[in-house]
């Protein structure tokens, strides 16, 4: 049963990218606060990072819209050979040429949309919206980091501590051992007795041994979190206080207006609602400026001098017909408009189960704690008569040995219902909204 639990305590897998942190490679292999590993993963966990540079995009891709109000300028220059040109004769007059047989000509053009009916600024709308999406994925991820590390490490905290139990009980069950061969020897302990302290001795080291296994899992976890090669040793800082955590006043109405999801879940709605807008001004009619200034030749009555020239204009266009493009797109956007609001209302019920969760889980461990502590009072108390007992002759060696056992079972089962505590009140604090780093 034991082994069971153990197994089912410690399987936690994540997997992550890796980043470079020469800082905290720095630091004693016992020095790893909880704030130490949470401050670097969130500072430099390439997720992180990747979320900061698609920001950096959206930045390039706002600006990249707002080009549009500018003008554009453009250098032309070109050369042309024709042949045969226009000629006419005039009898005594001579013959005259319209064309030159070699023409040249450079100019630069400006074309500036004076107008465009909100084309632009809806495409501008469209990509501050995505930007300001951006900066909630980022948040999301940090918190999405933060539970992994605060999982990770008191996963840590308690496979420290169970090894370390663990090891304090094989020490007595050894100096027990050897006792009760020295008893043996003057006949006043049986071989059976022996027996059975090998076969406890035998049972604990195997418990150790799978606390030990869960301990190398946890800490490539913890290196892949911070970067470092996954067997790179580390003994993270045991909880100075193991007192019962306080879970702050949190309702399902607060969680709603903080959760980065739900918060995701509307400003997708809205840039869906920005994003039809955007098609609907798709074949919105374009006023454009236009002119060009240059030298050509060409121009009588000397047809090679180059000479300045220069053309200005307005331009309307229209669209008249786009294949249907624009009716299907809108028919796209409208879909994934009534997909978004269904996904805010998916999001919506998810966090409610889980703030719900997470209270009655707080509940569930201070109820446990309170327990396993009045637990392992008793099992310190039978073990003192058991001891007491034993040494009178009154019970066996194997009722000491299951009360020593009941004893470390006992501070395991407190260790970890005070660890649960703790965690979930940070996972409630996830929950309603509120940065755990």
């Amino acid at each position: 049963m034991m082994k069971q639990t153990f197994k089912i305590v410690f399987m936690l897998l994540v997997l992550t990218g890796f980043s470079v942190m020469p800082v905290l490679a720095q630091q004693k292999a016992d020095s790893l606060s909880f704030e130490q590993v949470m401050t670097q993963v969130i500072q430099s966990h390439p997720s992180v990072k990747e979320a900061q540079e698609t920001l950096n995009g959206a930045t390039a891709k706002i600006e990249l819209a707002k080009s549009a109000y500018l003008p554009t300028v453009d250098l032309n220059a070109s050369y042309t050979r024709l042949g045969p040109v226009s000629k006419v004769a005039f009898p005594g007059l001579g013959t005259f040429q319209f064309n030159p047989y070699d023409n040249y000509t450079a100019g630069v053009n400006v074309n500036q949309t004076i107008y465009d009916f909100g084309k632009t600024a809806k495409a501008v709308d469209v990509e501050n919206k995505k930007k300001q999406l951006n900066v909630i994925t980022i948040d999301q991820i940090k918190q999405s980091l933060s539970l992994l590390v605060t999982n990770n490490y008191y996963t840590l905290v308690y496979l420290q501590s169970a090894i370390d139990i663990k090891n304090e009980e094989l020490r007595n069950l050894q100096s027990h051992l050897e006792s009760i061969e020295k008893k043996n020897i003057t006949g006043s302990a049986t071989k059976y007795e022996i027996l059975t302290t090998q076969v406890k001795l035998s049972s604990i080291e195997s418990q150790k041994y799978d606390l030990e296994a869960a301990l190398r899992t946890q800490l490539a976890v913890l290196n892949t979190l911070l970067g470092f090669p996954e067997d790179t040793p580390h003994r993270v800082m045991t909880v100075s206080s193991m007192e019962m955590a306080s879970a702050e006043d949190a309702s399902v109405a607060y969680a709603i207006e903080h959760r980065e999801e739900m918060k995701m879940a509307k400003e997708k709605t809205e840039l869906e609602n920005l994003n039809f807008s955007a098609i609907k001004s798709a074949n919105n009619p374009v006023i454009n400026a236009f002119g060009s200034a240059g030298f050509k030749n060409g121009y009588s009555p000397d047809l090679n001098q180059m000479k300045g020239n220069f053309v200005v204009g307005v331009g309307v266009k229209v669209p008249l017909f786009d294949a249907k493009r624009t009716k299907y797109n809108l028919q796209a956007s409208k879909s994934n408009l009534i997909s978004s609001q269904y996904e805010t209302e998916i999001v919506r019920r998810k966090i409610v189960n889980e703030v719900v969760g997470a209270q009655s889980d707080i509940d569930a461990s201070k109820k446990k704690v309170t327990q396993f502590e009045m637990q392992l009072a008793h099992a310190l108390q039978a073990f003192e008569l058991a001891k007491t007992s034993f040494k009178n002759g009154v019970i066996t060696n194997l009722d000491l040995l299951d009360s020593e056992t009941a004893v470390s079972e006992s501070r395991l089962q407190l260790l970890k219902s005070r660890l649960d505590n703790l965690i979930s009140v940070l996972k409630l604090k996830v929950a309603v909204g509120n940065h755990i780093y």
